[in-house]
């Protein structure tokens, strides 16, 4: 605020105690100004909640401290486009008018004066030249409003024939409508901020969803991988061996049918030719399932764990995967452990447990998640509890070497793995991980 503006408010010329009438005039003014400001201070602090709520908020301060009959603000035309409501009239009552943009308004607009109304078009189409200096009248007053050297509005009120306008009002309406300029380019920033922001997180969401389908193309992409190695290695080495083997013993049951008396040796080779053929056949199957491209929707990890079980598992073994909790998406390196100790412990119940049938359990918790693998199969829990403390800081042999590799990888994903006896009767493995990458709760089998 100017000096001159605080001289005209408070109409304070003179120190001397011998004025006291003109001290008295101007405590008057002082109080009528105090009451003022703090009625704009607190119109001007709804800059955070909306220009809607700034300009009602702004008029209704100038109505109050006027008692005007009619109070008018409005924006030119083109300037502060971002700004809603363009205008506002307030009556003596305080009811709000506005021909657009302005919620709660009264509509049709009833009985506004001609005044209000030839005004409001003068503003509206930037017709402000002989406006551009404040105007004073005993009973209307209208100041422009200004920012950065040009004028983009104006404010003006009219009063009752009973309240005459003076300099202190004018000074008022001045800084009122200085100040609503600045408040309503800051509330047209703030505006534009939020949409940026708006803008700038459903960008963000964009990205994190893209980022969680190139992790899921990148899994399967590891597990297509994977499942093309074991085709190659079961092609290269295993059927090649069955194959040879039954070759082998093709010869054998040539030559022994010449022979008497080994009838029974006869009827064994045909037994285990019958085998030999069986199982390439069944090799035979698995790498062609393997070489199969695998279903690009799946993504999460109990389909993975589904498409692995089918995999890997040979015709006489059953597995039923179940899920417990609201399967969400873990960081692709738990996802990979929890991978690779389940294709373990299938693969040591396929090969070593004898079992007939198997159980997948994903058990989704809020902190951890729980990978188990039960059979009813024929192995001991203390032979391999044995097993894996002896791992534990010393090499095994690598028929037990699978073991030790998956109570590693729990343990480099701070979680834990335990064998116990299952209740269908045979071993039961439990993984655990923690879902935000600390120590998770053990599982108490």
């Amino acid at each position: 605020m100017r000096a001159p503006d605080l001289e005209r408010l408070t109409g304070i010329r003179s120190g001397k105690s011998t004025f006291y009438s003109e001290f008295r005039v101007a405590a008057q003014r002082t109080e009528r100004v105090i009451a003022a400001l703090d009625t704009i201070s607190h119109a001007l602090v709804q800059t955070v909640n909306g220009p809607e709520k700034l300009v009602r908020a702004v008029a209704e301060a100038a109505r109050t401290h006027l008692g005007a009959e009619w109070v008018l603000l409005a924006l030119a035309d083109g300037a502060l486009p971002g700004a809603r409501p363009r205008h506002l009239i307030l009556d003596a009552d305080g009811n709000a008018y506005s021909f657009e943009g302005l919620s709660g308004a009264k509509h049709p607009v009833p009985h506004l004066p001609d005044a209000v109304l030839n005004r409001l078009n003068d503003i509206l189409r930037g017709q402000l030249a002989q406006f551009r200096l404040p105007v004073i009248e005993p009973h209307h007053a209208h100041v422009p409003l200004e920012l950065d050297g040009g004028v983009i509005g104006a404010f003006a009120a009219w009063t009752p024939k009973g309240r005459m306008l003076d300099g202190t009002d004018e000074t008022v309406m001045r800084i009122l409508s200085s100040q609503t300029a600045v408040a309503l380019h800051n509330c047209e920033l703030f505006q534009r901020s939020q949409a940026l922001l708006a803008q700038s997180e459903a960008r963000n969401a964009e990205l994190l969803a893209t980022q969680r389908e190139l992790g899921a193309a990148q899994r399967h992409q590891v597990l297509d991988s994977e499942r093309h190695r074991i085709a190659r290695e079961l092609h290269d080495s295993v059927a090649q061996t069955v194959l040879s083997a039954g070759m082998q013993i093709e010869v054998c049951r040539s030559e022994i049918r010449a022979l008497s008396g080994v009838a029974d040796l006869v009827e064994r080779l045909d037994t285990a030719k019958t085998l030999t053929r069986s199982a390439t056949e069944q090799l035979r199957s698995a790498i062609y399932a393997l070489n199969q491209p695998g279903d690009a929707g799946r993504s999460t990890l109990p389909e993975m764990l589904e498409q692995l079980a089918t995999v890997h598992m040979p015709e006489d073994l059953r597995v039923t995967l179940k899920v417990e909790g609201a399967a969400t998406e873990l960081p692709s390196a738990a996802e990979h452990a929890l991978l690779r100790v389940a294709g373990e412990a299938l693969f040591n119940t396929a090969m070593h447990g004898q079992a007939t049938r198997a159980i997948v359990r994903l058990r989704y918790r809020p902190a951890t998640v729980t990978l188990s693998i039960s059979d009813d199969g024929t192995g001991d829990p203390d032979k391999m509890r044995l097993m894996l403390r002896l791992a534990d800081g010393t090499d095994v042999d690598g028929r037990h070497r699978g073991l030790a590799n998956m109570q590693a990888r729990c343990r480099e994903r701070g979680g834990s793995f335990f064998v116990q006896r299952s209740r269908l009767g045979g071993v039961r493995v439990v993984a655990t991980i923690p879902r935000d990458g600390s120590e998770g709760d053990r599982d108490d089998g």
